[in-house]
């Protein structure tokens, strides 16, 4: 009896230290939202106070687009409790978006192309609105897709053809109108939502489906291409070198629409990080200085998996002609020696090769080298990245000598 007893004694034990082991190593969701948990039990005039001065809110794009998942990025990085919080807003498109900056409350950034503004001047919708805005940072270059019938070989062969370029509050049409009217080509341009759009593009009801978008962009990869469709060339053409930048994509973007090892050539147009102009005594200015701090110092996390692959095309310190750059952003860039690396890595590449150098004859010819030059090291720091990645299986053994 004496005997059961003690083993009962040491079973009890044996239970009670696995509990406290448990309760050791398990997390109680109480504690792990001890900061939620004060808001709603004690939340003041103060805690409202406290937690609007220091969320800053993003105007990002539509549902499956590259400007939402850089907003769920940011705020995945950046949101830092009280501190700092990054509240990304799902958007209609460019052009929406840069009227979203301007009017409605409480909207501090926004992405957006850098053509938009250019366009809604040009076409007489406002006046000296680029003195309206600043930009944080360019972010990535959003190449200009031409979903066409194989007869469709360039741009070229759309002259006098219909042509969708999606709805009239994104950035795709501003692009697409922009870039026909400056190789003097005209079309019957319809404004058609892009899924409805392909579907019709498949029907023979439009001759083309232009898409303006980071690749590989959704709605493109997973067009269900029948085999009578591709990708079709847009050249890269002097009238649109001031503005645009050169691109090519490759089968692994759009396996459904470019053969194994061919490529197509085409034009980009950067993405841009923007915000209102607001005067640097202002409350909106502090909140604005808040988040570059906090976006310049985190940002090489962005270069990584799992966030975009489009963060590696980032160069923070890239100009971008014609805009302003927020001033809180180029005092970050001054104080930590970054704002002319790449110039000065742009101005060895113009010593070292003369003929390149040769053909500047303006300062405009010269920015738009700079731009290729960018262009180029981004798609140099893409295929280094690539390598780094590949299995080491794939890579050549080397024989050693005995």
């Amino acid at each position: 009896m004496r005997k059961i007893f003690g083993l009962a004694i040491v079973a009890i034990a044996m239970v009670c230290g696995l509990a406290a082991r448990a309760e050791e190593t398990e997390y109680d969701p109480a504690k792990v939202s001890d900061s939620l948990r004060a808001i709603f039990q004690f939340g003041s005039a103060q805690t409202k106070q406290a937690l609007n001065a220091n969320t800053v809110t993003l105007i990002t794009g539509t549902i499956g687009g590259t400007y939402v998942q850089f907003g769920a990025d940011l705020a995945s990085v950046l949101d830092d409790g009280n501190k700092l919080r990054v509240l990304p807003i799902v958007g209609r498109g460019s052009v929406q978006s840069v009227a979203d900056i301007l009017f409605l409350q409480g909207v501090d950034l926004g992405i957006v192309r850098a053509d938009t503004l250019d366009y809604l001047e040009r076409k007489g919708f406002a006046k000296d609105i680029k003195r309206q805005f600043t930009y944080v940072t360019k972010l990535y270059n959003e190449e200009m897709q031409v979903i066409a019938p194989k007869s469709v070989r360039n741009l070229k062969d759309l002259e006098g053809k219909t042509v969708s370029v999606d709805l009239p509050n994104g950035g795709t049409f501003v692009t697409a109108l922009t870039v026909f009217e400056r190789l003097g080509l005209k079309a019957n341009f319809v404004y058609i939502e892009q899924r409805i759009a392909m579907e019709k593009l498949k029907k023979g009801e439009v001759d083309a489906v232009i898409v303006v978008g980071g690749k590989p962009y959704k709605s493109v990869s997973t067009f269900n291409n029948d085999g009578r469709f591709h990708l079709a060339t847009v050249d890269y053409d002097r009238p649109l070198q001031g503005d645009y930048l050169p691109a090519r994509m490759t089968s692994k973007d759009y396996p459904n629409l470019i053969a194994d090892g061919e490529t197509v050539d085409t034009i980009a147009v950067p993405a841009v990080l923007a915000a209102y102009n607001w005067p640097s005594n202002t409350e909106r200015y502090r909140k604005l200085a808040l988040f570059v701090d906090a976006f310049f110092t985190k940002f090489p996390t962005f270069q990584h998996p799992p966030f975009h692959p489009k963060w590696k095309e980032t160069s923070l310190a890239a100009p971008l002609p014609g805009w302003q750059r927020l001033p809180a952003a180029q005092q970050w860039l001054e104080a930590h020696g970054i704002d002319q690396a790449m110039r000065n890595r742009f101005e060895t590449f113009l010593q070292q090769n003369p003929a390149a150098a040769k053909g500047i004859q303006s300062e405009s010819d010269k920015e738009a080298l700079f731009k290729q030059f960018q262009a180029w090291q981004a798609d140099q720091a893409e295929k280094e990245n690539a390598r780094a990645q590949a299995p080491v299986a794939d890579k050549p053994i080397r024989r050693q000598r005995n």
